[in-house]
């Protein structure tokens, strides 16, 4: 088992549902990867986020899906733009990413709790 932390460390992790609203080829990342522009709502609004995601999804597939992301972490440099949140995913058998998608249309912004 993994280090464990207590529900109030938990709690500090902000981690929000957004719908992707554009997504392109990031032609300048080291593996194959995908820039996105997630809108998270009013409160948060449009960031953007770079994942390694092109073994199952297209770019043109991903606008209007809606992902899970931790929006309270702070930006991160990856080549020549800044990720402002970290879109969740799990490994398939092959190590390739999935992405966390709620399994029904919720209203964006929403917190995961």
């Amino acid at each position: 088992m993994s280090d464990q932390i207590s529900f109030d460390d938990f709690l500090k992790v902000d981690v929000r549902v957004g719908r992707i609203v554009e997504a392109e080829v990031f032609a300048e990342a080291r593996k194959p990867a995908y820039k996105m522009m997630i809108d998270f709502g009013p409160e948060i609004g449009v960031k953007k986020s770079s994942a390694q995601i092109t073994k199952h999804y297209q770019p043109e597939e991903l606008a209007g899906r809606l992902v899970m992301a931790v929006v309270n972490f702070p930006p991160r440099q990856i080549g020549p733009i800044r990720s402002e949140v970290l879109t969740l995913g799990v490994p398939d058998e092959a190590g390739e990413v999935v992405l966390l998608t709620p399994d029904k249309d919720v209203p964006i912004g929403g917190r995961l709790f």
